[in-house]
């Protein structure tokens, strides 16, 4: 049975929260926008993360969020240098950033679901 809370687990929320400081403290690309660090996933190895980031900037274009992630994948080796002095583990992660589609489409099941609501409510509204 594993553990509740497992050595993967803590490295995970330690590498969130270490990266999103370094990215926004760190980086200094004008191209880059405002990025948050929505979650990490480290291989059972403990050798490779992806970084899962969403990139709110640039009205939302999709080439925007692509050249985001490549600014990120280039500055990948100083951010893992930098983690390594940080974070005090016997091998450090390779990182790998991906763009996070779940902020997305949530805001899309959102304007759906009120659209949906908007549309009954005026159902109603006829019947009475």
């Amino acid at each position: 049975m594993p553990k509740e809370f497992s050595r993967k687990l803590r490295i995970e929320e330690m590498m969130q929260r270490e990266l999103a400081t370094l990215i926004l403290q760190e980086i200094k690309d004008p191209r880059l926008g405002m990025v948050t660090v929505s979650g990490v996933a480290v291989s059972p190895d403990l050798r490779h993360a992806k970084i899962y980031v969403t990139i709110l900037n640039n009205d939302g274009k999709q080439d925007d969020h692509a050249n985001s992630v490549k600014i990120l994948n280039r500055a990948a080796g100083f951010l893992r240098h930098e983690l390594a002095r940080r974070l005090y583990l016997k091998t450090t992660p390779d990182l790998r950033f991906v763009y996070d589609e779940s902020a997305r489409q949530g805001a899309r099941l959102a304007e759906l679901i009120g659209a949906a609501m908007a549309i009954e409510k005026q159902g109603q509204g006829q019947q009475s």
